[in-house]
């Protein structure tokens, strides 16, 4: 999915997009009545990759409904922001798709990740879910 298809898609959702400077958030999702809202700070943003990643977790949080308060506890938030990874990941990098890009030869995660058009952590994190069928990566 091409960063354009994705803000289509969100667009299509009904969801709004703003941009604005945050102090320490790179981007979030919240909830505001029937709708959502997604905010990306353009400062925080790498890369086309890096943006696309971005968006797609936060559209994930909209489509799993996986909201939380400033004071949850860890867990209720790991748990939300990993239903809003699985998402995106879906969205980004289909199983069936990866498949067929590793069976072309295109195993680095490097590769995969120029492929399609995600972070190289964001393709790391897409490999170890759909090996292993969870994102309880071990941290570096």
């Amino acid at each position: 999915m091409t960063l354009e298809n994705l803000y289509r898609s969100v667009d299509m959702q009904g969801i709004c997009v703003d941009f604005c400077l945050f102090e320490h958030a790179e981007s979030l999702s919240a909830p505001i009545g029937d709708d959502y809202v997604i905010a990306i700070d353009p400062t925080k943003v790498s890369s086309s990759a890096d943006e696309k990643v971005k968006v797609a977790h936060e559209d994930g949080h909209c489509l799993t409904h996986s909201f939380y308060s400033p004071g949850e506890d860890y867990h209720t938030r790991q748990r939300f922001e990993n239903r809003a990874d699985r998402e995106a990941i879906k969205m980004l990098v289909p199983k069936d798709e990866l498949e067929a890009a590793v069976a072309r030869g295109i195993t680095a995660p490097w590769e995969l990740a120029d492929y399609f058009g995600v972070t190289q952590q964001f393709m790391e994190l897409a490999m170890w879910f759909y090996q292993n069928g969870n994102l309880a990566m071990p941290r570096k």
